[in-house]
């Protein structure tokens, strides 16, 4: 956190130009070669900390008052019917780009598998056996663990899983680390019952992950082949920490064990040499726990497995990047939500609490504890072994934690430019500069959200349901993603263009004063005909003063000012309306040179309805002439 002011302090005025930077970092690297990390390798799964299955009194132990539970959840699952997925479940996705009707079931099988397992350890029993067999050898059936939206990665580029090769996606990772955990916990059980369980799995465990992993460097979240302008995102850590588990547990040899470790370490290198050194997590709040989420998970298994040995929790940039989590919630369930993330969350308690705990954070522990005031701290279920696992051994402590949410008035990440003022009137601002190249990227270059007494007054919309279209060539033609649905100006009716060439100049951030600036004017193709367009916003009292600064090299359109809210707005007289949302008001004065309209927008899509409700709605301000150049001012009240 020290060091985050530092950083703060000596760029506070300073104009940052870094925010495509790639860095030579190679931490991991720098801690151990190959040789290094075998001669650190805790063998033959010494490093579990967990109990074996049959040490009955040290999972009743470990387990306490959450054995119950844990059990209970199992029996749901007694009877439970393992889904088959057809073939043309996975066609469907080439066919209309719809994703669920393959994910679905798989998610629900995952799920259940991991219950089952941690129902089995708690009881011990064996009445949860039969069914774990069922679930492990479907999925061995499975002709590919990789989700219908990711197969197109295949040679065949077909949504159809191609028996003749194998690839490493989110899905087939996280589908091979179940498996390994299941293996280890069970495999002698399973041999009572037939030698031949326990050996598919470890057959489809090599084929799928083990092999693909060491035999091509093809993948592109590996990164091997990154090229400056490309993006490494949360599934290089996400990939790695489950092909790490699944080598850790499943492979005995101490030489091929080395050569596998250290070439995720290389791998991870990359994505931590692409992170900014801020911290902040450019995909958004809602993939804090699948970028740096899934780094601490990487990074706990490396050290648990080299005996800590081999450990980054001591850099300051893997504290900021966990902390980023605890900066960014607003409060009330509400979170900063740039790019594809959801304005409701919070994150993974158990998680965040871990990651501080690992780095030392105080901050996040008694976040993590403040998440869960109300309903205690809890056990981590779903479909995410090693998370489950961790949250058991951690539970104890956690639920002693006293819960805390405190963070800086201003919190300024001056390399990805995202800027968090707030003040003790109950205003939140969150505003960004940046580049439209993101990861998850929305052509949102100067955007902002206000949030009064934590409610999202003026709001980004977030993202709908995940489809082939979110993440193919028509990415930008879906609402959410177009800068004429953030809180900017339309200039000459040109939008935002998305590119890594489309960026924020000048960006500063002043703590003294709470004011933030930025140029956007380069996030606008040339047919924008802007020279200069600075946004600049001023936090004081119960007011928040927005002041766009420009010149123009054309007029054709006149310019038109956008304003996203999910509350009731009223258009009181010229000049001035309001917004109610939740119980809470503000007043937005503008210039009398614009006409304003209302225009809903409805909201048929669960992922953003179930945030926002029916309908959200865009207050459009349009210029009555058109200007080349002069200031326009926006103050809103509460």
């Amino acid at each position: 956190m020290k060091q985050q002011l530092i950083g703060t302090l000596l760029l506070i005025l300073i104009g940052c130009s870094s925010a495509q930077a790639y860095t030579e970092r190679n931490l991991l690297q720098k801690k151990a070669d190959e040789a290094t990390v075998k001669a650190a390798l805790v063998m033959n799964q010494k490093w579990v900390k967990y109990p074996t299955y049959h040490n009955r009194p040290s999972w009743d132990s470990l387990l306490g008052s959450q054995k119950a539970m844990l059990i209970a959840q199992g029996e749901k699952l007694l009877k439970y019917q393992w889904k088959l997925i057809p073939a043309t479940a996975y066609l469907e996705y080439e066919r209309s780009g719809e994703r669920n009707i393959m994910q679905n079931p798989y998610e629900e099988n995952r799920c259940a598998l991991n219950t089952l397992m941690l129902a089995e350890l708690a009881e011990g029993k064996g009445r949860f056996i039969d069914q774990l067999i069922n679930g492990v050898y479907q999925g061995c059936e499975m002709t590919s663990w990789v989700l219908s939206a990711h197969l197109p990665r295949q040679a065949s580029r077909r949504s159809l899983p191609d028996f003749r090769e194998q690839i490493i996606d989110l899905g087939s990772g996280g589908y091979g680390s179940l498996m390994a955990w299941i293996h280890y916990f069970f495999a002698p059980t399973f041999d009572e019952v037939n030698p031949a369980i326990a050996v598919r799995m470890r057959h489809a465990i090599q084929e799928r992950i083990l092999d693909p992993f060491m035999n091509s460097s093809d993948a592109w979240w590996m990164a091997f082949n990154w090229k400056p302008g490309e993006i490494i995102n949360n599934w290089n850590p996400w990939c790695n920490s489950n092909v790490l588990q699944c080598f850790l547990l499943m492979e005995n040899d101490p030489g091929r064990l080395a050569k596998a470790v250290h070439r995720s370490m290389q791998s991870v290198d990359k994505f931590i040499n692409f992170v900014k050194a801020d911290g902040a997590c450019e995909e958004g709040t809602s993939y804090w726990g699948h970028a740096a989420g899934k780094l601490y998970d990487y990074l706990q298994l490396l050290s648990d497995g080299t005996d800590g040995k081999i450990s980054l929790f001591g850099e300051p940039m893997v504290c900021s990047m966990g902390e980023y989590i605890s900066r960014s919630y607003v409060g009330n369930g509400w979170v900063v939500n740039f790019a594809d993330a959801s304005a409701k969350g919070g994150g993974d308690a158990p998680l965040i609490y871990r990651y501080g705990q690992a780095v030392g954070s105080n901050e996040m522990m008694q976040f993590a504890a403040y998440l869960v005031e109300e309903k205690k701290a809890y056990i981590t279920l779903g479909n995410d072994a090693f998370r489950s696992l961790e949250s058991i051994a951690s539970y104890a402590q956690f639920a002693r934690t006293t819960p805390r949410h405190a963070s800086p008035d201003v919190t300024w990440y001056p390399e990805t430019e995202f800027c968090y003022l707030k003040n003790n009137k109950g205003l939140f601002l969150a505003a960004k500069g940046g580049f439209n190249n993101e990861s998850h990227n929305h052509n949102d270059v100067g955007t902002f959200s206000l949030y009064v007494n934590t409610v999202p007054m003026l709001i980004d919309a977030g993202v709908g349901t995940y489809t082939r279209k979110t993440f193919g060539s028509e990415r930008y033609t879906i609402w959410t993603m177009q800068s004429n649905y953030h809180n900017l100006p339309l200039i000459n009716g040109v939008p935002q263009r998305f590119g890594q060439e489309y960026k924020a100049t000048q960006t500063t951030c002043n703590m003294r004063k709470m004011t933030f600036s930025t140029d956007i004017a380069g996030a606008y193709p040339e047919e924008a005909g802007v020279k200069s367009w600075v946004r600049a916003y001023a936090l004081a009292g119960k007011q928040l003063t927005i002041t766009d600064k420009f010149a123009l090299n054309q007029t054709t359109e006149p310019t038109q000012v956008n304003f996203l809210t999910w509350g009731k707005v009223v258009l009181k007289s010229p000049g001035k309306l309001t917004i109610e949302a939740a119980g809470q008001q503000v007043e937005l004065d503008y210039p009398t040179v614009f006409d304003a309209t209302v225009e809903p927008i409805a909201l048929d899509d669960p992922r953003l309805s179930t945030v926002w409700g029916k309908e959200i709605y865009r207050i459009v301000l349009k210029a009555k002439e058109q200007k080349s150049a002069g200031t326009y001012t926006f103050v809103i009240r509460n």
